[in-house]
């Protein structure tokens, strides 16, 4: 790979999406700590562009992302602290990425055309769509090198029910893409011809809507999904009321009671916060 070329490639559709390729194939895009560095920049500045609509995560080369970067990690084990800093530093900044991918307001698709192992698998739990090719493969492999995907774990246990998860992370094997997709892990497994396809129609799809609708939806989901039920229906209710009186949903549900399309504001800095 080119020095100067970037290990994250951004490039965004006249339509407002915006694809995010990692570019680092020799190491498998591992996430190193300039990888997470820059994904954690590219996803912090997609969150505030009026222009970006969606954001779609891919990658160059037969891995999506392998995990961490085991030789940086390595490399590490001889510092003054055998490597604690480094390493508390790195855990830091990973789950720093995964929380900035959920508090995104811009929905953020996995677009999976290889092998998805350890913190990559985290990645794709964490995103809030993902679709993968056939020959794709996901694992959390931690236990076969004495190290439990203690951190994908977190992604993982929420997005799939327990007994899978933890087959996953206790057994460590590779499954397959059409096992991701019957346990929940992605939303669709899809021939390698197509998957460009399939989510650029999803894409295309969620652009077309309101974009202070699917801001507010998108946080409501994550903070409702942590709460009894009694607390999610409260809250819930309360951003309902919220989203009621803002402008866009005036106008979907004139324009749907009138049989027309709706004309968005699509303002993204004006969130309404619940009553």
């Amino acid at each position: 790979m080119n020095h100067h070329e970037s290990i994250i490639k951004s490039n965004l559709a006249p339509e407002g999406i915006l694809t995010l390729t990692f570019n680092s194939p020799r190491n498998r895009n591992a996430l190193s700590k300039a990888m997470l560095e820059e994904l954690q920049s590219q996803i912090q500045v997609a969150s505030e562009s009026i222009e970006v609509r969606v954001i779609v995560i891919d990658a160059i080369g037969s891995a999506f992302c392998a995990g961490h970067d085991l030789k940086e990690i390595e490399s590490h084990r001889g510092d003054a602290d055998d490597g604690v800093k480094f390493f508390q530093e790195l855990m830091s900044l990973c789950s720093a990425v995964m929380e900035e991918i959920v508090r995104s307001p811009k929905p953020v698709i996995a677009k999976v055309d290889g092998i998805a192992t350890a913190a990559g698998c985290q990645l794709v739990a964490t995103c809030d769509l993902a679709y993968a090719s056939e020959q794709s493969r996901f694992s959390t492999p931690g236990v076969h090198i004495g190290l439990f995907c203690s951190t994908p774990m977190v992604a993982l246990s929420r997005n799939v029910s327990h007994k899978h998860a933890m087959e996953m992370l206790l057994v460590g094997e590779m499954i397959s893409s059409v096992r991701a997709e019957e346990i929940g892990l992605i939303n669709r497994c899809t021939k390698a011809e197509e998957l460009d396809h399939v989510v650029a129609l999803i894409a295309l799809k969620i652009t077309s809507k309101s974009v202070q609708t699917l801001r507010i939806g998108k946080q409501a989901f994550y903070e409702q999904v942590e709460m009894t039920l009694p607390e999610a229906y409260k809250y819930a209710s309360e951003v309902m009321v919220s989203n009621l009186i803002h402008q866009d949903a005036r106008e979907g549900i004139a324009a749907f009671l009138e049989k027309r399309d709706p004309k968005w504001e699509n303002k993204s800095d004006d969130a309404p916060k619940p009553l």
